[in-house]
């Protein structure tokens, strides 16, 4: 018998293509720093600002999320997300005053991509995989990495050429470009494609029903340790990541007299060699002990960080760009498959947002206290330092997380 592709790999691939666009909005910031700085005299602390703003309202846009999803379902919330990167990122072009800035890049598009964000898609791969779920949310995550690679490069070159307006203007062709297979083929459950879950048997045991309508109240939640050091242990996630090293790195670069374009490259290597190490995260955390798994990506990240500030030489930056990309986003499904295994599978929504949330607020903390020590220091070395000590933390928090969520095993096909 010829066996057709399955329909959830199509939605798995305009939702990447769709967390692709997303990510090369936020990653942007890096790139429009500096050149923001030259053409207004905004200082950096005040751009960072804005971008800390952008970050939070992204973060926002995971709790949020879970709500606009049972009310308008993912294909609403995903088209109306990649619209708001469209119109946002075309209308920032126009941008003269400094409140502006604040207004598109601090809000719109930081909802834009909460809305489209690894925390919304988390609700797709539940519903289309029972099993290789942690493969697929790694792919998500992988989605990140590929922003950069594809777009930060090119966007740093065309900004150095031809000015930082024609590389937004990229973004917004591209986001308008990704609405079309959106529009076209996104799905909201297996059913509406004549099809089950990925996995799925024909029959769906007893033990398989029961996990699927697990639910914890988020008050409930609340009052356990195991929310908070998932959530204290994602603060520092994003403290460590996208708020500091993906908001400040292109300038950290140009301060050390590497040029735009090499920053820029290093960049795109660090997202490339994250593809290979989120993937390789989502297949481990299907197999082994995610605590551990998040334990190690915390430890290495911290001793990443540690080395930046002595990097000055353009072999070191690329080093430093292979060994923190293998566990950026890395992170991402051990703390999914945590939340799940600890609350339940119909809680993650919530629940996750509220953990991704905490992300965020650690992100956004970074991406001003970054600029703001840069402009009274004169160099990133502090916040850096505070970095890699709120990694090894973060190993501590993670390896205190309950045993009964260490482990996911995929539940065996129902016959």
């Amino acid at each position: 018998m010829r066996r057709t592709l399955h329909y959830g790999f199509i939605v798995v691939a305009v939702v990447f293509a769709a967390l692709v666009v997303s990510a090369a909005v936020r990653g942007a910031a890096g790139v429009l720093i500096a050149p923001l700085e030259a053409e207004f005299g905004w200082d950096r602390a005040s751009i960072s600002l804005a971008v800390g703003i952008g970050i939070l309202a992204f973060g926002l846009g995971a709790p949020l999320g879970g709500t606009l999803i049972a009310r308008f379902g993912t294909r609403g919330l995903f088209i109306a997300g990649v619209l708001l990167l469209t119109v946002g990122t075309a209308a920032l072009t126009f941008v003269r005053e400094l409140w502006q800035f604040f207004a598109l890049y601090g809000i719109v598009l930081g909802l834009g991509t909460g809305a489209v964000s690894q925390a919304t898609a988390t609700t797709i791969a539940a519903r289309w995989f029972r099993s290789h779920r942690g493969l697929v949310i790694g792919l998500f995550g992988a989605a990140t990495s590929a922003g950069q690679l594809v777009f930060i490069p090119s966007m740093t070159a065309l900004t150095a050429s031809s000015g930082w307006r024609s590389g937004v203007l990229l973004l917004a062709a591209v986001a308008a470009v990704a609405l079309v297979p959106l529009a076209l083929f996104l799905r909201e459950r297996p059913a509406d494609a004549g099809t089950r879950a990925f996995g799925e048997g024909e029959l769906v045991s007893v033990a398989e029903r029961a996990e699927d309508a697990r639910h914890t109240p988020v008050r409930t939640a609340l009052r356990t340790a195991d929310f908070w050091l998932l959530a204290g242990s994602f603060f520092v996630c994003g403290y460590t990541s996208n708020g500091l090293v993906g908001t400040h790195l292109i300038p950290h670069a140009l301060d050390h007299g590497f040029t735009a374009v090499t920053a820029g490259s290093a960049v795109g290597l660090m997202g490339g060699m994250n593809i290979v190490g989120t993937l390789a995260s989502g297949w481990l955390s299907d197999r082994f002990d995610n605590r551990k798994l998040l334990a190690a990506y915390y430890g290495f990240r911290a001793i990443s960080i540690a080395w930046l500030p002595f990097i000055f030489e353009y072999q070191w930056l690329f080093l430093f760009a292979v060994v923190y990309g293998l566990d950026w986003i890395a992170t991402v499904p051990p703390t999914v498959n945590l939340t799940a295994a600890r609350f339940g599978q119909a809680s993650l929504g919530t629940l996750y947002g509220l953990i991704f949330f905490s992300h965020m607020v650690g992100a956004a903390l970074a991406a001003y206290a970054g600029g703001f020590f840069r402009e009274t220091l004169g160099d990133y070395h502090l916040i850096f330092l505070s970095a890699a000590i709120l990694g090894f933390i973060a190993v501590t928090l993670a390896l205190r997380i309950s045993t009964g969520g260490a482990r996911v095993v995929e539940p065996a096909p129902a016959y």
